[in-house]
């Protein structure tokens, strides 16, 4: 769907489902964030199916009975678009688009759709793009009715190839081609947090669930102005600004694309060369909606997908975020046993962030060291190379030497003549 294209938005019916004695609040929850995700996408949601279902039907998912009481309610509401809560086989999708008489995509094409219309910039594009391609490939057949072999002719064995199987081989050589270009992004980020190390500035990662407030906090540190709206997946796109915490060290704060329930694998997949930022970081900072009802379920989520990028052993400062609010304040209280470090936190208003600084700083000591030299004034290049890896408190000269006041990161300390440090 691309209701972008078009002044008009589609008009979409939502079906969901519980399966067994799956909880009904559970998924009325998914429900209600399966219409966040259509209002993002721009579709007008005219109405609403909760199925209870024994069992998942091979050919329809939801059972031929249901299917048709749906097709009565899209009919008489208008409904051009129905979206699906759960993910669908290509086969199920085509036996509910001839049973309901209209379109039909699932959660996964609706985020994969939402992505596409974020993404910014080339390696977002291209990484959307090959998402697209990986969810499209098992779902050509129904996109081909005339599967009529073709002439053969010089270069094709046997009397030709099927149109399905050339489009396959155009897909699969356009993943390739898009592989090689994020291949060449992911060189330069390495290149990149190679500098960084060379500096030995700490990495900060910020993650969290969509909508949980990253945005605001990064643009509440460091002025980043990154968009904050009140959307899901407001932003792709990573952003990496520079941070002095208390003690004056200077670390990199980077903020990255919200998680989701039931995130799709092929985003997480094709995502793998920004949420590379996850893995490198020193330090996660999981960002909570603690005001959210159903928070747990949120961060399980997270954390769901930090274990699917391997990033689950991580050092992790939780941020409970929204604590102007009330039950922010409330369920932060009760969330702090979960977490071994953890801050409260409103990045709206501000509150608590400089506590949230000061944690960071604590938990990040040992790359730091505060130092007092006194260095020959013939060695003056050292006092470029502080101010360019770390943070001159004072410096004076003192007949033949400088004396200096500087924070350093700790590897940087050790490439100093150790006669210079004053104890």
């Amino acid at each position: 769907m691309h209701p972008t294209q078009s002044d008009t938005p589609e008009k979409a019916w939502l079906v969901a489902t519980t399966l067994g004695d799956q909880p009904r609040a559970e998924v009325e929850d998914s429900l209600r964030e399966l219409k966040a995700l259509a209002d993002t996408a721009r579709a007008e949601v005219l109405g609403e199916t909760l199925c209870r279902l024994r069992a998942i039907q091979p050919s329809t998912y939801i059972g031929h009975g249901k299917a048709l009481q749906i097709a009565e309610n899209v009919k008489t509401s208008g409904a051009s678009l129905v979206i699906f809560d759960d993910d669908l086989s290509p086969a199920q999708g085509r036996a509910l688009e001839e049973i309901l008489g209209v379109r039909v995509v699932d959660r996964t094409q609706l985020i994969l759709d939402i992505f596409a219309q974020r993404a910014l910039t080339l390696e977002g594009s291209l990484q959307i793009e090959l998402a697209q391609l990986q969810y499209l490939i098992p779902r050509l057949r129904g996109l081909w009715t005339h599967l009529e072999r073709q002439k053969g002719g010089i270069g094709l064995k046997g009397p030709g190839e099927k149109q399905l199987e050339l489009d396959r081989r155009r897909i699969e050589q356009r993943v390739g081609r898009i592989r090689s270009q994020l291949q060449i992004v992911r060189q330069r980020r390495a290149e990149l947090r190679r500098g960084r190390r060379r500096h030995g500035w700490a990495l900060l990662t910020l993650v969290g669930y969509t909508n949980a407030g990253k945005s605001t906090l990064l643009n509440r540190l460091t002025n980043a102005g990154v968009l904050a709206d009140d959307q899901l997946f407001a932003t792709l796109d990573p952003t990496t600004r520079q941070l002095q915490l208390p003690n004056h060290q200077l670390c990199l704060l980077t903020d990255t694309v919200g998680f989701i329930r039931k995130l799709p694998h092929h985003l997480v997949e094709a995502f793998k060369a920004t949420l590379e930022e996850v893995n490198e970081a020193d330090l996660l900072l999981h960002v909570i909606d603690a005001s959210q009802p159903r928070v747990d379920e949120q961060i399980a989520a997270v954390e769901a997908v930090l274990r699917e990028l391997g990033a689950q052993g991580k050092p992790v400062l939780a941020v409970f975020n929204k604590t102007d609010l009330e039950r922010g304040r409330n369920q932060s209280i009760r969330l702090a046993d979960r977490f071994r470090h953890s801050v409260a936190i409103s990045a709206a208003t501000g509150e608590g962030t400089q506590t949230l600084c000061q944690a960071i700083a604590d938990l990040l000591r040992d790359r730091v060291a505060h130092l007092r030299l006194k260095i020959p004034a013939s060695e003056g290049r050292w006092l470029a190379a502080l101010h360019a890896n770390g943070k001159v408190l004072e410096q004076k000269v003192s007949g033949k030497h400088l004396l200096v006041e500087a924070i350093v990161s700790s590897s940087f300390a050790a490439t100093l003549d150790p006669k210079w440090i004053c104890r």
